[in-house]
């Protein structure tokens, strides 16, 4: 079994101060690996990272279209945003129309991580609610879900019908039988599989525009979605939503916790997956980048790019002292 590929240096002065290493994956529509690092047959829990998948039985079972989504409500599935009013004041309108209230989520309270939105509530001596959860957006297409199918109250158990249909999706976009699950931040179960079974199911969303069943129309759906709506998938100052940016739309990306992203590339038709196994997310996003680099979708010179790939590193005072950086072996 291959171990972890170093994949981020850390410098400091002239030193390697510390280094991240973990597995990534690249494959092309057939599900083949066209490049990789570490072992490719790691088994992860995806996290957020695959959120769209878990919004496939959204539309495929026609809820989506039977309470008139729009792809800003699809974005929002597949995200895991700040907590800012452009996120919640459309999560609450969404609920409204479901006819349902905050009480009736199950991923929890949450602080907003948009510090303007953050500090309102403070401000007025009040709580977070579960609307301000950066998993809200997935949590009402849930209810959507649960809504249109008449199942029960409690949509995030692992047996419960909402979730059953993410499984079968899961397991069937990545062609791997996950092998279990662990509750998420969020609560709702987060199925395992391997870096490869996570870049196979992102080649197929990269390749659906190829294909016309019900599936892969649901997958360009919710990757144009993504693409369209950068803010809302992540939210200001985010790397998914910066780089997002400056590749026009033109490529889906979406990080998880504990160091996992992924990449949607249509114009190729390559998914990715990566794994940062210290959970660093300061090398996920540099390795992120720095593939998305090497497949030529992203400018290496642009702000954006810059900001997450190779990033100094900078004292209190301001004053240079080292950088992060791609090691030589992922680029």
């Amino acid at each position: 079994m291959p171990a972890p590929a170093p994949l981020v240096d850390v410098i400091r002065g002239d030193l390697l101060e510390s280094q991240h290493a973990g597995h990534a994956v690249v494959c092309d529509d057939t599900g083949q690996i066209v490049h990789a690092w570490g072992d490719p047959g790691a088994v992860i829990f995806p996290r957020s990272s695959c959120k769209m998948i878990q919004a496939l039985p959204l539309i495929e079972s026609g809820a989506a279209d039977a309470h008139g989504l729009t792809p800003e409500h699809l974005a929002l599935s597949c995200a895991s945003h700040q907590g800012a009013h452009i996120h919640t004041d459309r999560v609450r309108v969404w609920l409204d129309t479901l006819g349902l209230r905050d009480d009736d989520f199950r991923c929890g309270p949450q602080w907003p991580a948009d510090l303007p939105a953050r500090d309102e509530i403070i401000r007025a001596h009040a709580r977070p609610c579960q609307i301000h959860n950066n998993c809200s957006g997935k949590h009402t297409g849930f209810l959507t879900l649960n809504r249109h199918i008449g199942g029960g109250a409690d949509y995030e158990l692992v047996d419960h019908p909402v979730q059953q249909a993410c499984k079968q999706a899961f397991e069937e976009v990545t062609e791997e039988t996950s092998p279990g699950y662990g509750i998420d931040g969020c609560s709702a179960p987060n199925f395992a599989t391997s870096v490869h079974g996570l870049a196979r199911a992102m080649a197929a969303f990269a390749s659906a525009g190829d294909r016309s069943d019900t599936r892969s129309q649901a997958m360009v759906r919710l990757t144009q979605a993504m693409a369209m709506h950068p803010a809302l998938v992540a939210g200001e100052t985010r790397a998914c939503t910066d780089l997002m940016r400056a590749m026009d739309g033109r490529v889906a990306i979406k990080t998880g916790a504990e160091a996992v992203f992924i990449a949607i590339i249509p114009e190729k038709k390559l998914g990715v997956a990566l794994k940062i196994v210290d959970g660093s997310t300061r090398a996920a996003e540099s390795a992120i980048a720095a593939i998305l680099v090497k497949l030529g979708v992203l400018d290496a010179d642009h702000p954006a790019t810059r900001a997450r790939m190779a990033p100094d590193i900078r004292n209190w005072r301001g004053t240079l002292c080292g950088h992060i950086r791609p090691t030589a072996k992922l680029l």
